[in-house]
């Protein structure tokens, strides 16, 4: 079987000096694509770098995410442009989060609409970052319908009706996690209303570590478990589950 985790920072400080063993573990385990989402200036290089070593691998994206825009965006916007020159698979990590802070929120609202409208321009997917803010993207987003955008819901935790709205507004898919592992995940319930052809496997690595490692640092290896935890709540073969999304992430990203 062969998996792909379209959302995993491993190139976070988090993993220090074993970003590449983290790679090789993932690899042994199956998984042997790993998209890139960006963050920000400040991490972007390091990304780069990463993925740079493992051609074929590691898939980056551009995007500066939600939680990094602040008085400064501007620049961190200008900065971003300096790379559009590089090869990218998506516009990502975008979106707009009302969990941490309120206090930007107009302008997350500014940053995303410039990158939506960047994705549609590249004739990229975006990745988006939905945090307590579905209902505010999706508002964004029916102003969007003729930008014609395709992309995946990050860490999804909306229902199926909301799911269902969302296809109304573009090529939509959503982004299944370690969450999908959790007692008492909503998540689980919802899964079982959405085709599986709209399902992409990821793990947000560092964060959202799947049981049973859950208290651990989160990595690309660990996304056989979340398929096998979709696979028995869908009452679906494991393999199919693997062959499914992967043909999944081949359409969206292109890779």
């Amino acid at each position: 079987m062969r998996f792909t985790d379209t959302h995993a920072h491993l190139y976070d400080e988090a993993f220090s000096s074993e970003e590449d063993q983290a790679v090789e573990r993932a690899v042994e385990a199956g998984v042997d694509r790993i998209i890139f989402p960006d963050i920000d200036s400040l991490t972007r290089e390091a990304m780069f770098s990463f993925a740079g070593r493992h051609p074929g691998r590691i898939f980056p994206c551009l995007g500066l995410h939600p939680t990094s825009v602040g008085e400064g965006w501007q620049d961190e916007m200008s900065a971003l442009e300096g790379y559009l020159s590089r090869k990218i698979y998506a516009i990502g990590e975008i979106g707009m989060d009302c969990y941490w802070s309120k206090d930007y929120l107009k302008e997350q609202e500014e940053v995303l609409r410039i990158q939506l409208e960047l994705a549609s321009r590249l004739d990229l997917p975006v990745i988006i970052h939905s945090r307590e803010s579905t209902k505010l993207i999706i508002d964004i987003l029916k102003d969007c319908r003729h930008m014609n955008l395709r992309g995946v819901f990050h860490a999804y935790s909306g229902s199926a009706e909301t799911f269902r709205e969302l296809q109304g507004l573009g090529d939509w898919y959503i982004g299944i996690g370690g969450g999908l592992t959790y007692k008492k995940a909503s998540i689980a319930e919802t899964v079982r209303e959405i085709p599986l052809d709209r399902i992409l496997l990821e793990t947000d690595s560092p964060y959202l570590t799947p049981v049973p490692f859950r208290g651990r640092r989160n990595e690309s290896s660990y996304i056989p478990h979340i398929a096998a935890r979709l696979a028995e709540l869908t009452e679906k073969d494991i393999e199919e589950i693997a062959a499914v999304t992967t043909a999944n992430a081949e359409k969206l990203f292109g890779i």
